[in-house]
């Protein structure tokens, strides 16, 4: 339960865009609840199971992929706010729906949409989260989308802070149901973004050793986890050095989220936030690493993307998914009949809307899927690639 004053309140919601009966017809949830559980059965959540995290459509049962990431930052995110006596039906909410938006192939994918887009306003998976969940989503006989209470979609909208250029997708649900961009989002959406950043910071060692790109050598070459991994060392001198990564990345998280949750309440103090109000007031964000945890926190994702995000092999396999996703949509906007069901049916006749559609349509595949379609129409490779 929450007990902070400045905790969101699900009383004091300001609602949803569109009127629902009240009552107890489906038990007695509160309205952050209940978000929380529209996601968790959305078609958008379940297809996160076959979306790239790190690996493109990985070989391996063990990596992660969109959907265990957000389960792990939804687990890290209630920790903190639990400690913070903040609500953590908002919070899990705002972690499990926060990369609803992501394409196949992850940043690859998202790049290929980017460009694709370019002369029609562009792509951007946070703002396609918002419209997937109030547009996309067809789970209701009277609306569009899931109907989220306007604090979930503040807090997934401004989750990195105040926005002042939205783009396109962002300005139209925020036309529809102002979500009050220019101002710091709760708490419990501050947390949500950075419970995701300790979370990929650790988890992908993981599943970077387990592919053989990342060693614990190289990883030692950081203070932060050298320290670590010399104390861990030291206490199992007995245990095989591959048993005892899932004790550093446990470590790791353990002193981040002690961190966060020490310099928050610092900073809480030092603000004298009373209300959920003064927190969007309060002109900055409140939920942060100390001073000495950013930098390392910092260090360690200079050294994820120097030796894991940007190595050889994943760039490679990034090129190869943009040209999965960059064929597709040249051969749906010369051939609508190749999409399948409603999609094809309802594609506008005019730009931008009609290459909006057709965004809207790849960023909803599968990895799998896409690489199916693909396979389909072109046959086994993309296009460019010997």
């Amino acid at each position: 339960m929450a007990s902070a004053s400045f905790a969101s309140d699900p009383a004091q919601s300001r609602g949803r865009l569109h009127a629902e009966e009240g009552g107890l017809l489906r038990g007695p949830r509160d309205v952050f609840q209940r978000d929380r559980d529209r996601i968790v059965h959305s078609i958008a959540f379940r297809r996160l199971r076959h979306k790239t995290q790190v690996f493109i459509s990985p070989d391996g049962d063990h990596y992660r992929v969109r959907l265990t990431h957000s389960l792990e930052v939804a687990q890290i995110g209630r920790t903190i706010v639990r400690a913070l006596g903040l609500n953590e039906d908002l919070t899990e909410a705002l972690c499990l729906a926060h990369d609803i938006g992501h394409p196949p192939f992850g940043h690859a994918g998202e790049d290929a949409l980017q460009e694709a887009l370019f002369a029609h306003g562009g792509f951007d998976h946070n703002a396609h989260t918002i419209r997937v969940l109030t547009q996309l989503e067809r789970s209701y006989p009277r609306w569009n989308g899931l109907n989220l209470s306007w604090e979930l979609l503040e807090g997934l909208a401004k989750h990195n802070g105040p926005v002042t250029a939205p783009n396109w997708a962002l300005a139209e649900a925020d036309a529809a149901f102002m979500l009050d961009l220019t101002r710091w989002p709760s708490l419990e959406a501050q947390v949500a973004a950075i419970a995701d950043d300790i979370a990929y910071d650790n988890h992908d060692i993981d599943d970077g050793i387990r592919a053989g790109i990342l060693t614990i050598d190289q990883l030692t070459e950081l203070p932060f986890v050298a320290e670590r991994w010399a104390a861990i060392r030291a206490k199992f001198a007995d245990v095989p050095p591959a048993r005892l990564v899932s004790e550093l990345v446990r470590q790791q998280i353990g002193a981040m989220v002690n961190d966060v949750i020490e310099q928050t309440r610092a900073n809480i103090d030092e603000s004298r936030v009373e209300t959920v109000g003064d927190i969007r007031g309060a002109g900055r964000a409140l939920a942060l690493f100390s001073d000495e945890m950013r930098g390392r926190e910092r260090a360690l994702k200079t050294f994820m993307y120097d030796n894991l995000y940007h190595h050889e092999s994943q760039r490679e396999a990034a090129a190869a998914a943009q040209a999965i996703v960059a064929d597709l949509f040249t051969a749906y906007q010369n051939n609508p009949s190749l999409m399948t069901g409603e999609w094809k049916h309802a594609l506008p006749a005019a730009e931008p809307g009609r290459s909006r559609h057709i965004a809207d349509y790849l960023a909803g595949m599968t990895d799998r899927f896409a690489e199916t379609q693909h396979a389909q129409i072109f046959g086994d490779k993309p296009s460019g690639r010997d």
